[in-house]
This record gives C-alpha cells, sequence and structure tokens, in this order.
C-alpha cells in the first residue's frame, strides 16, 4: 500500500502544530490565530499563498513543474476547514483548551493539519503538471464559509476542475476510510415559530389566549411530519431544539418562540417539511385563537459527492489503507456540511477518515471529550498528496 512508502511529511512537527491549534481554538469569522499559524508554515515552505477570503480564508496554491499563476494547468482543490465550536471542553491532557467556553470538538484542527502534512509532501516534490490549491476555509458552523469564500471569488481566482473535502469520523475505527456517490451529509436549514398570543394575569386563564399550549401543541404535531408523512427509505430529521417564552411563573405571556431545524437528503422531502411547517403552526394556531409565523432560514444544501469524484477518492482509499479498511458505500449522514455549496459548483466529492481509537468508535463530534486522532496526520496527509498526484495524472493522460 501507498501507506507503506518512506516518504512522510515532518509528524513531530505537524503534531505540535495541531495541538497548538487545539490549545487556541477560534469561531467562525475569528480564525485569525489559525490563519497566522496556517500562513506560517506556508511561507517556510514557500507556498504562495492569498490571505483574506471569506474573511479569514487563505488559499496557497502548489505548482507543479513547469506551472505557475499564469500558466496553472489543470488544478485540483484540497479544502480544510479551520474553526472551533462554543464548548466547553472536559478534556484532562496537555492540549485542552486555553479559552474558556470554546473548543475543537469537530476536529478541524485536525483537518487543517492534514492538509498541511500534503503541502510539506507537494511542496518537496513537485513533479507532478498542474496545480494543487490549498483552501483553508472559515466558519464552517453555521457561518457558511464556504459559500463566503465562493462569493470573494475563490473560484473564479483560482479555477478548480475538482474539489475534494475529509471529515475525521468517529463512527470508523482510525485507520479506516469511507465515501459514497451521490449524497453523502443532508441539507439543513432552521426554523423560528413565533406564536403570539394574549397575555394577562396567570389567575385568570379564561380572558387571555395563552401561546404555551399552543406551542406544545405544535412542537408535538410537528413530529408527525417524519413520522406519518415522509417515505421511511427518504431520511429526514424535524428536531425542536430551544422554546422560550414568559418572565415569571404569575404571568400568561403574550407569545412563545419555538427554534428547530430540519434536516433532508432531497429537496422533495425538505419542501414537505416546510409546507408542513406553515400549515401545522396555522392551522393549530388558529384552533386556539391564536396566530403563528413562521420563519425558514435556510442553511446548508446536500453534500452530494460527483459519481466520478466519488468512485476515484474511493480508489485512492483503497491503496491508501486497503480494500477491508476502504468503505466506498457508506451510508449517509443527518449532519450538514458547507462543502455542499462547492460541490454545487465544482465537481468533487466529501469523504471520512475514521478517528477511533484501539480499532473502535471514538467520542462523538461536537462533544465536549472529544479529540482528533494525532495517528491520522500521516495517513491523511499522504492520502491527500496521493489523491492530488493520482487526479493530475489522470487529467495529463485525457
Amino acid at each position: 500500500m501507498y501507506l507503506d512508502q518512506d516518504n512522510a511529511p515532518n509528524i513531530n512537527q505537524l503534531t505540535a502544530f495541531r495541538r497548538d491549534l487545539h490549545m487556541h481554538p477560534e469561531l467562525k469569522y475569528e480564525e485569525n490565530r489559525t490563519a497566522d499559524k496556517i500562513a506560517a508554515y506556508l511561507t517556510a515552505l514557500g507556498i504562495p499563498m492569498l490571505r483574506g477570503m471569506g474573511t479569514t480564508g487563505i488559499v496557497a496554491s502548489i505548482y507543479g513543474r513547469g506551472r505557475d499563476a499564469s500558466n496553472p494547468g489543470p488544478a485540483i482543490g484540497i479544502r480544510a476547514d479551520m474553526d472551533a465550536l462554543p464548548v466547553q471542553e472536559t478534556n484532562q491532557f496537555g492540549h485542552i483548551s486555553q479559552y474558556p467556553g470554546r473548543m475543537h470538538a469537530c476536529g478541524h484542527d485536525g483537518h487543517t493539519t492534514m492538509v498541511m502534512g500534503a503541502a510539506e509532501l507537494l511542496a518537496a516534490q513537485r513533479d507532478f503538471d498542474g496545480t494543487v490549491h490549498l483552501i483553508f476555509q472559515p466558519g464552517e458552523e453555521g457561518g457558511a464559509g464556504a459559500r463566503a469564500m465562493m462569493q470573494d471569488g475563490l473560484f473564479t481566482q483560482f479555477p478548480c476542475q475538482a474539489v475534494f473535502a475529509l471529515h475525521n469520523w468517529p463512527a470508523l475505527p482510525q485507520g479506516q476510510m469511507g465515501v459514497r456517490v451521490g449524497p453523502i451529509m443532508a441539507a439543513a436549514l432552521r426554523f423560528e415559530i413565533v406564536v403570539r398570543g394574549r397575555g394577562g394575569h396567570a389567575a385568570l386563564p379564561h380572558t387571555t389566549v395563552d401561546p404555551i399550549p399552543v406551542a406544545c401543541s405544535i412542537v408535538g404535531q410537528l413530529q408527525t411530519l417524519v413520522s406519518r408523512g415522509t417515505d421511511p427509505l427518504d431520511a429526514a430529521v424535524l428536531t425542536v431544539g430551544k422554546i422560550e417564552s414568559g418572565t415569571v411563573e404569575n404571568i400568561i405571556p403574550d407569545e412563545a418562540r419555538i427554534y428547530g431545524t430540519c434536516r433532508n437528503l432531497t429537496l422533495a422531502s425538505q419542501q414537505f417539511l416546510i409546507d408542513g411547517l406553515h400549515r401545522v403552526c396555522s392551522h393549530i394556531a388558529e384552533a386556539h385563537f391564536a396566530s403563528a409565523e413562521v420563519i425558514i432560514k435556510p442553511g446548508y444544501p446536500n453534500t452530494t459527492n460527483h459519481r466520478k469524484e466519488a468512485l476515484f477518492m474511493g480508489e485512492v482509499m483503497r491503496e491508501m489503507v486497503g480494500n477491508t479498511h476502504a468503505h466506498t458505500d457508506v451510508l449517509p449522514a443527518m449532519t450538514a456540511e458547507d462543502f455542499g455549496f462547492m460541490l454545487e459548483e465544482v465537481p468533487g466529492a466529501y469523504g471520512w477518515i475514521g478517528n477511533g481509537a484501539d480499532g473502535q468508535p471514538g467520542v462523538g463530534l461536537h462533544n465536549p471529550g472529544y479529540d482528533f486522532n494525532d495517528n491520522n496526520i500521516a495517513l491523511g496527509a499522504k492520502f491527500w498528496d496521493r489523491l492530488a498526484r493520482r487526479w493530475l495524472e489522470t487529467q495529463a493522460l485525457r
């Protein structure tokens, strides 16, 4: 397998780099220190870059033999996200977050480090024909940083014929990888429901229109949209994550607010849930002499892998970890990922790299006890190096 070859990035230096990022997590669009660290590393490798795309994003370009910015040849994009989450870390190891209420609970520190390792390998041996654009993206966690970079001209200034990304995946043991053709991550949108009634004294409920029981009825009935309204084989999730209303115990408030998300693998089922939200909310509110306003907040599209690129990614995974550890038809996840924006514009694929330990699944994403598995640094770096070189080879054979 390719892993057995001698070429390897500086693992000790990269591990220290990853743990430094973990100790200094930065939230969406605040990744200034992170960007500085990435830029310094790239500068030491002699790799030119553009900073500030999509606020704090970086695009670094590694040119193969005889290529430069004026003549890049075929180009491939490799994307890594940089931002952390507003989570209080509970780990006890030496590289725990130094910032209260912030941590790398989704492994973006590791994603960035794997691509930095690939940068070392690609820059050291530029015997390929074409260009590799390394895309360090801000704001994946709810900030649509991929779209922000695209709106800033990502694929206009750095045209790519294909774009790829990896996410660590705790459900897979370390040393295994996965990909699939078609949707691998769900589309997600957020909604807010404002239930309006008429407030008053808690001792005189008959003189009010209490929005709280109306909101409770709405939450209960919304669950039937998925359980009784969607095809069981067409995955959909509707979750209410927050309800707020009132100020004190003895006052019936004027309104209640419901917040939640919808996740779907198809546009048809997403539209069904949107229509259902409006229908259920308005009818239940009317039945109780109240009103309900539904506010839809567009989120991320499906992350849908293109067939040719997903099959190619799977081939490289098999070369790296072997047939038994490369899963090329994984089940899609209902989590969302803004890499879907990039795949709407450029062909490509999104895969998973196992983050478990000792052959077992690992701590889940967004968990306060999560940490990226540093054994993935070498595997991920070599995978990206191999994938980029192999893809550019296929372009030369056309």
